[in-house]
Formats: C-alpha cells, sequence, structure tokens
C-alpha cells in the first residue's frame, strides 16, 4: 500500500517566534501546517497566528521545494512565500524568500547551514540575508538538545545577531514538547529582540 503523501500538524506555543524575534507580543500562538511529499519533492501551508507593530495577526507560509542527497549532504532547497495577514494598508506585507539547507552528521553531531534570501522583505526592508548555524545532539531515543546561532543583515533593516538554545522530546509517535529559549545581541532596537523562553507542544498527523 503506497504511503499517504500528505501529513498534517498542529500546535500552540507560549509565543510565535520568526528568525529569532518574537512575533506574537509576547501572547501565545496556535498554527497549522499540511505538507505533500512526492518522492524528493514537496509543497508545504503554513500558517500561525502573530500581532505584530504593523498591524500583522497572522503569517502564512506557503513552500515548494526538493530534498536530495549529494556526497553525503542533505539538501534542501525550497521557495518560501510569506503573507502577513492584517498589517495595515500601503505596508509590503507579501514578500517570497529563496532558502537552501545543507545537512550532515559529524559522529554524535547533527549539523545544518541554512541559508535564506529575500530581494524585497517585509514593510520597507529590501535585499535581506538570514546565515544560520545549528548543531544538535541526541540526548536519548525520544529526546534531542539543539542549539543555533544566525546572522541578519538587510537593506533598510535591522542587523542583528541570533542564538537559540533548547531541547525537543517524543512523547509518543504524534505529540512532541519543546522548550527553548531565544536572544538577540540587539535588546535596543525593541521588545521582540529580547531574550525569552519559548515552550510548545505540536502533534503530527
Amino acid at each position: 500500500m503506497a504511503a499517504d503523501p500528505f501529513s498534517f500538524q498542529l500546535g500552540v506555543a507560549s509565543e510565535y517566534t520568526g528568525k529569532g524575534l518574537g512575533k506574537s507580543d509576547e501572547q501565545p500562538s496556535v498554527s497549522g501546517q499540511v505538507t505533500w511529499t512526492q518522492g524528493g519533492a514537496y509543497a508545504s501551508l503554513f500558517g500561525a497566528t502573530a500581532d505584530l507593530p504593523q498591524g500583522s495577526d497572522a503569517e502564512i507560509l506557503t513552500t515548494i521545494g526538493y530534498r536530495t542527497t549529494v556526497s553525503g549532504y542533505g539538501l534542501d532547497l525550497s521557495v518560501i512565500n510569506r503573507d502577513l495577514p492584517g498589517t495595515r494598508s500601503g505596508i509590503d506585507a507579501n514578500y517570497t524568500e529563496f532558502q537552501a539547507d545543507a545537512s550532515r552528521t559529524f559522529g554524535p553531531v547533527a549539523t545544518r547551514l541554512r541559508v535564506n534570501y529575500t530581494d524585497d522583505g517585509f514593510a520597507g526592508t529590501k535585499e535581506a540575508w538570514w546565515v544560520e548555524l545549528q548543531g544538535g545532539v541526541a540526548i536519548n531515543a525520544a529526546t534531542k538538545a539543539t542549539a543555533a546561532i544566525a546572522d541578519r543583515t538587510a537593506r533598510n533593516g535591522n542587523d542583528y545577531r541570533a542564538w537559540n538554545v533548547g531541547v525537543k522530546r517524543k512523547l509518543d509517535d504524534r505529540f512532541a514538547v519543546d522548550l527553548r529559549w531565544y536572544d538577540t545581541d540587539r535588546h535596543d532596537f525593541g521588545e521582540s529582540y529580547e531574550g525569552r523562553l519559548v515552550a510548545a507542544l505540536t502533534l503530527s498527523l
């Protein structure tokens, strides 16, 4: 019997985060995602509640991509459309990102390098880059600890460095919990750039 090409995920978090920043004004956020996979190709639709100063009350990501392996490295190439419903009129709230992930395991450490680029970002931001390196180790069969550090540069936007460290644990085949600390080096940019502890619960179907 062929595997179902569709998978679903529902989630709730103490705060919605993106690129190291708080995006729901320190309020809980709910999310949902549906993913279609066929061989290495995939497409997904993700949505989460948000609360941004520009009026946005949600973030919706539509992604198409392809995964493969080259010389022992896992590669994931994707195009992402981001839309932020509720944004005030006159503010650019829809833009496209191009993303490449390269992953490989070295001994007990699983690593991933992510490069994300847009030529015309949210609101007044123009060209922007996000470069992130993540590493993780399995504590046991159900628990994994990960840490990441990233650098964000943008034209007509804020440049900053972000990092996070946390633990994810599978409770069973469907439920997982994640407890993670997020922070940046630019607290002077505002509350969303300050350190925060985020707890999340996901249900995979």
